[in-house]
């Protein structure tokens, strides 16, 4: 048996969750940024087409697979954007609704049907890695922040600070 030094793990998944419920204005700043205005769009499009109930808006996703045991082949990249949906108590993914792209790739032997194959991986990797993230109780955390800014927000003057 051939031991290597790794992290262990096969997939890597990262993203930051915007709980839609936490969204009470869907107008653009008269000031953002074109970057910003199109995220404000895709955000007001999720809450039109999910409702904002049990409903997170996952964003700036990185997923990537190792295909091989070295960093400088078989490693390829996505990037995802979009919402998952839970339970009625946010205990599980129900479903999620996700925009995924290919973003790099080191494996000179990848086909358009691998990629498609990767692409929908993608969205069952982040189903499992959504369940666990509410399991570690990091839902609930960004929960606890955005009622705690808005409580701020209503204490005072309604402005707590830009793109919190």
């Amino acid at each position: 048996m051939v031991e290597h030094e790794g992290n262990g793990r096969w997939v890597e998944i990262e993203f930051d969750c915007l709980p839609l419920r936490s969204v009470t204005r869907l107008d653009v700043p008269l000031d953002a940024s074109p970057v910003y205005e199109q995220f404000v769009l895709r955000v007001k499009q999720a809450i039109g087409k999910h409702g904002s109930h049990n409903a997170y808006y996952l964003h700036r996703g990185k997923c990537e697979f190792h295909l091989t045991n070295s960093q400088e082949q078989g490693r390829v990249a996505f990037q995802f954007e979009g919402t998952a949906l839970t339970d009625e108590k946010d205990l599980k993914t129900r479903s999620i609704d996700l925009s995924v792209q290919l973003d790099q790739e080191t494996c000179p032997w990848l086909s358009e049907p691998s990629v498609a194959f990767l692409e929908e991986s993608v969205r069952h990797a982040v189903v499992v890695e959504f369940n666990r993230y509410i399991d570690a109780g990091d839902l609930a955390t960004a929960q606890a922040r955005i009622e705690s800014i808005q409580a701020q927000s209503d204490q005072g003057e309604g402005f707590v600070g830009m793109y919190l």
